[in-house]
């Protein structure tokens, strides 16, 4: 074979390797822009709705999403949402408080943990309301709107989670503002925060299909006999 060959299959060699490459980091970034383009379309529909305490309007009902139990109480991030909440009612930020967590079966029960929870810091009973069919993001949104008739609201979560469940409870036909709460950037805070990029990615098919919850059932009467109720404080 001559030199010449040699150098032309060399040359043919190289520019092969060099497509590869090409194509492999092509397809690597779109891999990349279609799996975090989820994630920007929560931050960039939610901007101008994070508030904290101080800075939130006034809205009828703050909705409380689950973060968990420990030996049946709520867990300290979940304990720290249900305090939010409590600054937010003590503010006369709002006049109720809707609690969306699971009570998928007999052993578990995030929703009355979370109304006790309040109730024992000084709310009254009737201003407490809960939905014991929050099994995710999604189904609370959607029930809080379809069940419980809430319209407009304050979001109390991490700030890690926040974001999408803004977004989530938007795309369910809430006006709705989101308070994040202040968390040490612990282990936990760093996982709960890598589980926000597949978590935007179902957020995003939630949004667009807008399925049913889980379980739907009828109207529920707590939140109008809350916000009715005057006499509670």
């Amino acid at each position: 074979m001559t030199r010449v060959v040699r150098a032309v299959l060399r040359g043919t060699a190289w520019l092969r390797r060099r497509r590869g490459q090409r194509r492999a980091f092509q397809a690597l970034t779109l891999f990349c822009a279609l799996a975090l383009a989820p994630s920007a379309w929560v931050f960039t529909s939610t901007e101008d709705r994070i508030r904290t305490v101080g800075s939130a309007p006034a809205a009828p009902v703050a909705v409380v999403f689950g973060a968990g139990l420990e030996d049946g109480r709520p867990s300290p991030y979940l304990a720290h949402r249900l305090d939010g909440a409590l600054e937010l009612y003590r503010r006369d930020k709002v006049r109720a408080i809707l609690v969306t967590g699971d009570n998928g079966h007999a052993s578990y029960d995030e929703t009355d943990a979370m109304r006790r929870y309040l109730i024992e810091h000084g709310v009254p009973e009737v201003r407490v309301v809960g939905d014991y069919a929050g099994f995710d993001t999604w189904d609370s949104c959607t029930r809080a709107r379809r069940i419980f008739g809430v319209d407009r609201a304050l979001l109390v979560s991490q700030g890690f989670h926040v974001r999408r469940a803004l977004a989530l409870c938007q795309a369910a036909g809430i006006d709705a503002y989101a308070v994040g709460v202040e968390e040490w950037h612990d282990a936990t805070w760093y996982y709960g925060g890598l589980r926000e990029i597949p978590g935007a990615g179902k957020a995003a098919l939630d949004a667009w299909l807008r399925p049913d919850p889980a379980l739907l059932g009828p109207q529920e009467q707590g939140v109008p006999r809350a916000l009715a109720d005057e006499g509670a404080r």
